[in-house]
């Protein structure tokens, strides 16, 4: 087998970190050939310390053969060092009567200083993704306190929204998931994001053509994909977990497979219209483990699209406006 590759995991004692260890320690993340050494990092306080070491009981338990070794700390500069893989999964979830503006402060203090962590201490060419919300704000602040780790490195999860996307399709058609192709999440990682339907395909076909209705797609579909979250919080009164563990997973391992074509938020570089400089959702390519590039030439040139595409791209910026003291 190869070497261990140490995989730091913020927020690992809440319920996304629950869902999600057990399935990196299977190799369902990495792959069923490569051992990984977990450096699970919370929250300087007892609860949290507390709950993290049951957590880790349980990962021994389970005698996953894959698993090298687990590490536990509130200490981000131990949490991330050596680091290979860094998935930011911790972030302040937003209180009642919470302004996104006041949530986008309080996280980006922790962003900042988990930025400065990671390029201080994780492994040459370390790779980020930030799962913690607003996450594509909270990636470009992260993002922006590094000089040693690049910049196209540091990517935002928008593959849940992808996932969505696909589920309410098949179940709309009948179809399956697996039936689903070229359906990409363009923008912010809410309710504004875009899931360009006129590019997606069911079996082979164009998914309008299949679909029959576009008011479903423009209204019902665009609006139940973008508040799923939402929808969610108030059927298990809890924000979604278990899927944005596997969403994670999904986000990951295509970024490992050479030929994959998924969505990912990355600095969007200007494609599609999007400010240079903000992290967007966008397809993406993986060339070679790790690494990737956008697909451009996509046709988005309807009005509804461009209306989609603004209307996410000024949000970000907005975003971006409401940090800008914090970025490095």
């Amino acid at each position: 087998m190869p070497s261990p590759i140490r995989v730091a995991v913020t927020g690992a004692a809440g319920q996304i970190g629950y869902s999600l260890l057990f399935r990196i320690a299977s190799g369902q993340m990495f792959g069923p050939d490569q051992p990984v050494i977990l450096q699970l990092i919370e929250i300087p306080a007892e609860p949290a310390m507390k709950a993290l070491a049951g957590v880790a009981m349980e990962l021994d338990d389970c005698a996953f053969p894959l698993l090298a070794g687990i590490e536990m700390t509130d200490d981000p500069a131990k949490g991330f060092k050596d680091a290979e893989w860094c998935l930011l999964v911790g972030s302040k979830p937003r209180g009642p009567g919470m302004e996104r503006a006041d949530l986008l402060k309080d996280n980006g203090k922790i962003f900042v200083g988990q930025g400065k962590a990671i390029d201080e201490n994780a492994a040459d060419g370390a790779h980020v993704v930030v799962v913690g919300n607003p996450c594509n704000t909270n990636c470009m602040i992260g993002a922006s306190q590094c000089k040693r780790i690049p910049a196209r490195n540091w990517s935002a999860m928008v593959r849940l929204d992808q996932n969505r996307a696909a589920s309410q399709l098949a179940n709309k058609t009948g179809a399956t998931v697996n039936d689903i192709g070229d359906l990409f999440i363009f923008g912010n990682h809410s309710p504004t994001m875009y899931p360009a339907f006129g590019l997606a395909q069911i079996n082979g076909k164009p998914a309008p053509q299949v679909v029959s209705d576009d008011a479903y797609l423009q209204g019902e579909f665009c609006e139940t994909v973008g508040k799923r979250g939402a929808a969610i919080i108030a059927a298990r009164g809890s924000s979604s977990a278990a899927s944005a563990a596997s969403a994670l997973v999904d986000h990951v391992r295509d970024m490992l497979t050479p030929g994959a074509i998924h969505s990912v938020a990355v600095q969007s570089e200007g494609a599609y219209g999007f400010d240079p400089n903000i992290w967007a959702g966008l397809p993406v390519k993986t060339t070679t483990p790790g690494e990737y590039e956008v697909v451009t030439g996509l046709d988005l040139s309807d009005e509804f699209s461009q209306q989609k595409l603004a209307a996410t791209n000024a949000e970000l910026t907005g975003e971006r406006e409401t940090v800008a003291d914090m970025l490095g």
